[in-house]
């Protein structure tokens, strides 16, 4: 086995020292909960009999025996979302594959799935990333019956992954296996598609051709075929040892697909105690594999969002990571693959060239990936640099590709299409955020230009359309942090800033707001904390202002006399009112008024078990430090 590189190395020593207490407090109650095994047998008669009083024939004389492991599913299905239409006919693949190994499966519960695709630009966009701590509250009081000895998730986007992780996480006891539903076949390119929007944008086409453009584009069961956060979460699905190895692609509706979902309930039954391969979630979900998460994103170009939804999986195992964390390891991760919006390719031109196997193979050759891990195809993730086939009608996984079938799109570790992972830890007088720079040119990774400072991103749709955009300038759009108005995505500044800077104009966007996995090619500062609400310094930010943005060097600054700006004040938030009602809003206030800040994964759910006020003043004066050196 290849030894670690050193800075993998030195940054896993420093989350597993980080994280003692936590992660300690966290394996004490797995330790517990196991102690109850089976979990059936701890309800009474009265409580075990509303547990299966729902099924009939052979399912219900097992559970009421309690002889048979019980499988949970908890699914994300909805016919609304093309990527998870394709789960409503898998419970019943699941259950039948559970009949044939010798167990049982219930449909414990259903989460929310929503759509950020369809909420960009409107109202709903701002219940988005608090969606992930209903769907982990819904997971977890699918779960909470106490019925099951192993369970199933099924879910595939944005924030549904991060929180069935994070319900799953707190019964740590359970064996769990993600499921995927693959993503769609391949329409309208994304850059045919990317351009339609500016032309849109612009008035050169009408919203009937948008339209069109867009169904060429979404057009199918499965999900959204660009790299962005969905198509992460799987990503990060697999090298976390959370899925069947590279099932994360396989199209819907495929044999190929329903075998590995028949595949995924018998292995889960293996895994559980009553089998003797007992491996719970929370044993394979620990600093080393939140770790070869992060190195996995970095090394795909993946999703900023997992800047924030990562920290807060890691906080739900009681690990703790941070941007430096991040930030440290992109220096030293290349990037393998160029898959849009950081290329012209879809995750099934990615997964063709060799996929999620090539991938692991180079990162482990290179020490890039701890390979001593657990995952639930068994110890070492040597298991993930196999792919699976059918043969003669059999489940088979044979040794992935030992070279790129596109190197176009997919690359060895002996020629990356960059020397490091694209992701910056950016940081100076006006706070830290991130900025994913792997999509962004070089010619176009420094700015310096004057502020224009907005409140929302309609404010800027309405000077973009007025003609006062057109010349060079940092877009300031502040108060959209988690506190403010649940931190929504504003892509819909992505075609008019890309509008501008192909004029010529040095453009760049600073936000405490989200653009997620589909930023592009403007550089964008995002996730800015703390954020403007909780009096952040982009609040003391005049028009005007010169900006400094260096990409390279990790620079988030402003060119103001010291003494000035420490006596300038934040400014309050305008219409702040109209964020709090309409569309639900109203039943997130609660969420609003509990939020972290973004570098805690802007979180609702607070300090962690075993998490002292010691332990967390010396995480934040670390973060502080690190902001201090910047700023000098």
């Amino acid at each position: 086995m290849v030894s670690p590189h050193p800075q993998l190395k030195k940054v896993t020593d420093r989350v597993i020292e980080r994280s003692k207490p936590t992660r300690a407090a966290y394996l004490a109650r797995i330790a517990a909960a196991h102690g109850q095994f089976p979990a059936r047998g701890a309800l009474s008669c009265a409580n075990l009999a509303h547990g299966f009083a729902g099924l009939e024939g052979q399912e219900k004389i097992a559970i009421k025996s309690v002889r048979e492991p019980n499988i949970g599913i908890v699914s994300s299905y909805n016919e609304m979302l093309s990527a998870h239409a394709p789960y409503k006919n898998f419970p019943d693949i699941i259950k039948q594959a559970a009949r044939e190994s010798g167990g049982i499966a219930q449909f414990a519960g259903g989460v929310p799935a929503m759509c950020d695709g369809i909420t960009q630009g409107n109202a709903g966009m701002e219940l988005s990333l608090f969606s992930r701590e209903v769907i982990a509250m819904s997971t977890a009081v699918a779960l909470t019956h106490n019925m099951f000895d192993a369970a199933l998730c099924l879910g595939i986007c944005d924030k549904i992954v991060p929180g069935l992780l994070i319900g799953a996480l707190q019964f740590g006891h359970l064996p769990t296996i993600f499921i995927p539903a693959g993503p769609m076949t391949s329409g309208l390119t994304n850059d045919e598609k990317a351009k339609v929007r500016q032309q849109f944008a612009t008035g050169a086409c009408d919203r009937s051709a948008l339209l069109e453009a867009e169904s060429a584009a979404y057009h199918s069961h499965g999900t959204c075929t660009f790299y962005g956060t969905a198509n992460s979460n799987q990503m990060l699905m697999e090298v976390m040892g959370l899925h069947l190895p590279s099932s994360a692609f396989v199209h819907p509706h495929t044999p190929l697909r329903d075998a590995l979902t028949a595949q995924a309930a018998k292995r889960v039954l293996e895994l559980t105690a009553e089998r003797g391969d007992y491996t719970p979630i929370g044993h394979v979900v620990d600093e080393k594999s939140i770790v070869n998460g992060i190195v996995a994103l970095l090394a795909t170009g993946g999703s900023t969002n997992h800047t924030l939804h990562l920290v807060a999986i890691a906080r739900a195992a009681g690990i703790v990571i941070d941007w430096n964390d991040f930030d440290e390891l992109s220096a030293n991760v290349p990037l393998l693959a160029k898959i849009y919006p950081n290329g012209k390719a879809d995750v099934n031109h990615f997964h063709a060239a060799g996929g999620v196997a090539f991938l692991v193979r180079n990162l482990l050759e290179a020490g890039l990936l701890h390979e001593d891990v657990k995952t639930v195809a068994g110890p070492g993730l040597t298991h993930y640099t196999k792919e699976p086939k059918l043969i003669d009608g059999k489940l088979q996984w044979v040794d992935g590709a030992p070279e790129s079938h596109d190197t176009t799109v997919l690359r060895g570790i002996e020629a990356p299409f960059a020397p490091d992972g694209g992701l910056r830890l950016m940081q100076g007088k006006l706070g830290r955020g991130v900025i994913k720079i792997s999509a962004v040119a070089p010619e176009h990774r420094i700015v310096k230009a004057p502020a224009i400072v907005f409140n929302s991103q309609e404010e800027v749709q309405e000077a973009f359309d007025k003609g006062e955009l057109k010349r060079d300038f940092v877009a300031i759009v502040r108060f959209q942090g988690a506190r403010a108005n649940g931190m929504p995505e504003l892509h819909r500044l992505t075609p008019l800033l890309g509008v501008l800077q192909d004029q010529g104009f040095h453009v760049a966007l600073v936000t405490d707001g989200r653009m997620s996995g589909a930023s592009g090619k403007v550089p964008a500062v995002i996730h800015v904390s703390p954020e403007a609400l909780l009096q952040g310094p982009l609040g003391k930010v005049r028009t005007g202002d010169i900006i400094v943005i260096d990409a390279q060097a990790g620079v988030l600054d402003i060119d103001i006399d010291s003494k000035q700006w420490a006596a300038r004040e934040v400014e309050a938030p305008r219409h702040q009112a109209e964020n709090e009602v309409g569309f639900g809003r109203e039943l997130f206030g609660v969420f609003r008024s509990a939020a972290l800040p973004a570098e805690q994964g802007a979180s609702v759910f607070g300090p962690m078990v075993g998490e002292t006020e010691a332990t967390r003043a010396m995480h934040q004066t670390t973060q502080a430090t690190h902001v201090s050196h910047a700023t000098h």
